[in-house]
């Protein structure tokens, strides 16, 4: 494809298309001025990983589709949202990818989590077939919820990752619940009672200071994913800036939604436009090299990322947040609480300590047909 093989020398050259304005770019918590730092804004763009359709992948279930066009873009957006939380957890939200210079250990082993084949944790077979429990055929286009509720299955049988996965329903975050689930699945209280071998498995592949600082630490990292409806068939104003102050904040994992029925992941905003990647591109499926090294280019979009207007976003979308610490989970309550208090400003979500009486759990959340 064209835009799968643009140069750095074509990108500098199409990033003019950037607009030149005095507004702050924001992506994913990091906050950048068009004028000074160009390269950094297309760096971390293209440091995210990218997913997109893919054709000629093994047949999921053994006899299903082998290419995902037209069905599969928000199991891609999903895929990315995801993708995001494991590179925070394993090599952190500064970490850059550079086309050309070899990448640690812990990069391939994130990527080959979403590599297109049965076994990977996070494929789209297992994403597919998982969502049939959810009530959807393999090839049935999902919502945002839908998608986060396979996501969350599915982080269960990735121990290498150890993540806490929460979906905050009925527009509401309890903290309690979370605290609950982040401390949970640990054994002992204090270091010197874990048996060797349980850590030697639970934190297979790390580095020994790390599994030290992993087993001393009694919270598993948070993924946190809030599907939310902001309005009927178009988004309600009232939230916009809302939505902007998800992209500020340092635990942000962005956002998934889209249009109606063509599903985007939107990882920052400049001015009234929200910037996203696309996973409306089919690639040909990736096999390892022979020296079982992955060849891992197409995983990075490489051109200038793509904007819309802020107004054309489908109310249908899931916010994510990403705290890999006790501490970063409540720097971000202190986030939400601060902006609750801005005027003008609309929450797009309630944060309580403990679960309301009221609470119900209807599944309305698709995005609009």
């Amino acid at each position: 494809l064209f835009l799968a093989t643009l140069t750095y020398d074509t990108l500098r050259f199409e990033y003019e298309d950037f607009p030149e304005t005095k507004e702050p770019v924001w992506i994913l918590g990091q906050k950048y001025s068009v004028f000074t730092e160009k390269e950094e804004i297309l760096l971390d763009v293209t440091s995210r990983l990218w997913f997109t359709y893919r054709k000629n992948f093994p047949a999921i279930g053994g006899t299903g589709p082998t290419s995902d066009t037209g069905w599969g873009c928000m199991l891609r957006c999903g895929q990315m949202i995801f993708a995001q939380a494991l590179v925070c957890r394993h090599l952190g939200r500064d970490w850059r990818w550079i086309k050309g210079k070899r990448q640690m250990d812990n990069y391939f082993n994130v990527l080959n989590a979403f590599i297109d084949k049965k076994d990977s944790y996070y494929s789209i077979h297992q994403i597919a077939q998982m969502g049939v429990g959810e009530g959807k055929s393999i090839g049935q286009w999902y919502g945002p919820n839908t998608v986060a509720q396979v996501l969350k299955k599915l982080a269960t049988f990735d121990t290498w990752s150890s993540l806490a996965v929460h979906i905050a329903m009925d527009n509401t975050v309890v903290m309690e619940e979370i605290r609950r689930l982040c401390q949970s699945n640990f054994p002992c209280a204090g270091a010197a009672a874990c048996p060797a071998v349980e850590s030697e498995v639970l934190y297979n592949g790390y580095p020994e200071e790390a599994r030290v600082r992993d087993r001393l630490s009694l919270w598993k990292p948070l993924v946190l994913l809030i599907p939310l409806r902001l309005g009927l068939t178009e988004i309600n104003e009232a939230y916009i800036e809302t939505l902007k102050h998800c992209f500020m904040m340092p635990q942000s994992l962005g956002v998934i939604g889209g249009k109606p029925n063509s599903a985007h992941y939107f990882i920052g905003y400049v001015g009234e436009e929200l910037i996203y990647l696309d996973p409306h591109t089919t690639q040909p499926a990736v096999e390892p090299g022979e020296s079982g090294c992955l060849p891992d280019e197409s995983f990075h979009c490489q051109h200038p990322p793509c904007r819309m207007s802020i107004a054309e976003l489908d109310p249908s979308i899931a916010v994510g947040f990403f705290c890999k610490t006790e501490e970063d989970f409540n720097d971000w309550c202190q986030h939400i609480k601060k902006l609750a208090l801005v005027r003008g400003v609309l929450p797009m979500f309630e944060l309580v300590e403990r679960q309301p009486s009221h609470f119900s759990n209807p599944d309305v959340l698709n995005l609009t047909p």
